[in-house]
C-alpha cells in the first residue's frame, strides 16, 4: 500500500494547471488502484452530484481529474461535476471517473429567465423571474451542431458580462484595475471567468501594488468602506477578504452590480431545449422555499415539469447552521416539504455541495439527523443520475425516446436506471458485449449482478 507522503506529489499533479501532467497523474493512481495499492474508503452511500471545477471555480482549485481521485479514495456512491455556462470539464472527467471506475455524471449551471415567475423571486435572491438551472447528465462534451450556436451565445454573454463588471470595478478600485486577458483568464483554464476569479485577481492586484501590509489596509479600508482594524483582519484571510470585494463591489448595491432583465440570459424554455438536445436532463435548483418563487412548492414543480424538468437539485449543508438552531429547524422543515412534493411527483432529487466557495464541505452527511429521513431518496437520486450517463452511451438515457417507449411511467423509469446506477460501473458497463433492446430483458441481466456498495 502506497503511503499518504508517496501519494502526495500525485495528488499535487491532479491539480496541476497542466492537462497533461494531469493525466498521467490520475493514470499513476489508477494502476494504484488496479495493484489494489491506494489507500481508500470503503465504498459506501455518501456521494456529491453537485461539484464546481477549476473550469468555473472551485474553492479549492480541484480539477476534474482531482473530483473523481476524491471520490475514488474517499468511497463515494458516485461524483458529478457542474460548471457554470460551459460544458469544457466534461472530457476530462469523464475519462477519468472510467479510469478510475466510479460512477459519475457531468452538467452545466446557467441563470434563465422564468417568465411565468417574472414578477417574484426564486432561487436568485433580490432578482425577480431569474432562476439558476441545471442540465444534468452529459455523456459528452461535444455539442451537437443543432445546439452550438445556444453554446456560443452563452459562453459569450457570460465572458461579456464579466468585462462590464470588471470596467466598473475598476473605477471603484483604481488605481488597483484588471485587464480581462492579462489577470484574469490566466486563473482559468479555458477563459471561463466568474466574479471569484475576480475577487481573487483584485486581492492579488493590490498586494502587488501596496507591498507595505499599513498601506494595503488603507486601501482596502477606504475602497470597502469598513474600518481599517477589520481590513488589517481580512488581509490576513484572503477567503474572507475576497468575499467582501464580492459583496461591496458585485452585488446588489455595490458598483459592480448589473441588473438583469428579461433579456440578460435565455429563456428557461431554450435551455432546457438546449439540454435535451445533448441528451442531458433539465433539472431544477431549489434554494431554500423561502422565496416567493418557491414559496408555492406544488406550482413551482409543476411548471418545471410541464417544460421538461425531470430532476431536481438540493445543496443540502446551505440549509443548516450549526449556531442557530431555530434557522436550521425553518430551512430543513423546507427541505422536507419539497422533498415529498418531488416524492410525490416520483421525481428524483440529487444533492451536492457545490464546492464553488472556500469552506464549503466536500461531501454532504446524508446520515445527520436533519436528512436521515431523505437518505434513500438522495441515494436514489445519485444512482438514477448514474445510471442514465452510463445508458446515454447507448443513445437510452433517462429521456431518451427509448426510455419514453420501453419505461413510459416516471415511477417504473426510476426504479430502472436506480437500478442501472446500483449495479453497474462504467468497467461492468463495458464488459457487456451487447445490452438487449427491451427494458425487461435487460432489468434480468442487471438482476443478476451484486451492487456495488
Amino acid at each position: 500500500m502506497i503511503s499518504k507522503e508517496e501519494l502526495r506529489p500525485l495528488e499535487l499533479e491532479l491539480n496541476s494547471p497542466d492537462r497533461a501532467i494531469r493525466k498521467n497523474a490520475l493514470a499513476e493512481i489508477a494502476e494504484l488502484c488496479r495493484n489494489r495499492q491506494l489507500p481508500s474508503e470503503p465504498a459506501g452511500t455518501l456521494h456529491n452530484m453537485h461539484c464546481h471545477t477549476c473550469y468555473s471555480y472551485n474553492g479549492y482549485n480541484y480539477t476534474p481529474a482531482y473530483i473523481a481521485y476524491l471520490a475514488k479514495k474517499s468511497g463515494w456512491l458516485a461524483a458529478g461535476i457542474i460548471d457554470f455556462d460551459v460544458l469544457d470539464a466534461v472530457e476530462e472527467f469523464r475519462e477519468s471517473a472510467e479510469e478510475l471506475d466510479i460512477n459519475y455524471s457531468c452538467g452545466i449551471e446557467t441563470r434563465v429567465f422564468f417568465k411565468e415567475l417574472a414578477d417574484v423571486s426564486i432561487n436568485s435572491p433580490g432578482e425577480p423571474g431569474i432562476a439558476y438551472h441545471l442540465g444534468l447528465g452529459f455523456d459528452t462534451g461535444e455539442i451537437p451542431p443543432c445546439a452550438r450556436e445556444f453554446a456560443h451565445t452563452m459562453r459569450a454573454q457570460a465572458a461579456a458580462r464579466i468585462k462590464k463588471i470588471i470596467g466598473l470595478v475598476n473605477d471603484k478600485l483604481d488605481p488597483v484595475r484588471l485587464d480581462f486577458e492579462k489577470d484574469v483568464t490566466a486563473l482559468t483554464p479555458a477563459g471561463n471567468a466568474t466574479e471569484r476569479h475576480l475577487c481573487q485577481a483584485y486581492r492579488e492586484k493590490a498586494e502587488a501594488l501596496f507591498t507595505r501590509r499599513e498601506a494595503l489596509a488603507e486601501f482596502w479600508s477606504a475602497k470597502l468602506g469598513i474600518p481599517a482594524a477589520e481590513a488589517v483582519k481580512l488581509i490576513d484571510n484572503p477567503v474572507k477578504l475576497e468575499a467582501k470585494i464580492r459583496s461591496a463591489t458585485m452585488k446588489k448595491g455595490g458598483v459592480g452590480y448589473i441588473a438583469p432583465t428579461p433579456q440578460s440570459f435565455p429563456p428557461l424554455e431554450a435551455f432546457n431545449s438546449f439540454i435535451l438536445e445533448c441528451g442531458a436532463i433539465p433539472t431544477i435548483a431549489w434554494l431554500n422555499g423561502l422565496s416567493g418563487g418557491e414559496a408555492d412548492v406544488d406550482r413551482l414543480l409543476d411548471l418545471h415539469i410541464d417544460k421538461g424538468a425531470a430532476m431536481l437539485n438540493i445543496i443540502p449543508d446551505r440549509n443548516c447552521y450549526p449556531d442557530n438552531p431555530a434557522r436550521t429547524a425553518r430551512h430543513l422543515a423546507e427541505l422536507d416539504r419539497v422533498v415529498a412534493a418531488c416524492v410525490e411527483r416520483d421525481l428524483p432529487v440529487v444533492i451536492g455541495t457545490e464546492m464553488n466557495a472556500p469552506g464549503l464541505k466536500l461531501v454532504d452527511d446524508i446520515n445527520c439527523e436533519g436528512l436521515r429521513k431523505h437518505a434513500e431518496t438522495f441515494i436514489a437520486g445519485a444512482r438514477i443520475l448514474a445510471g442514465h450517463t452510463l445508458f446515454s452511451k447507448l443513445s437510452r438515457g433517462y429521456l431518451s425516446d427509448w426510455a419514453k417507449r420501453e419505461l413510459p411511467g416516471r415511477r417504473e423509469r426510476n426504479a430502472f436506471y436506480a437500478r442501472l446506477g446500483e449495479c453497474l460501473t462504467p468497467s461492468r458497463f463495458e464488459t457487456v458485449r451487447e445490452w438487449p433492446e427491451s427494458a425487461e430483458k435487460v432489468k434480468s441481466m442487471i438482476d443478476s449482478i451484486e451492487p456495488t456498495a
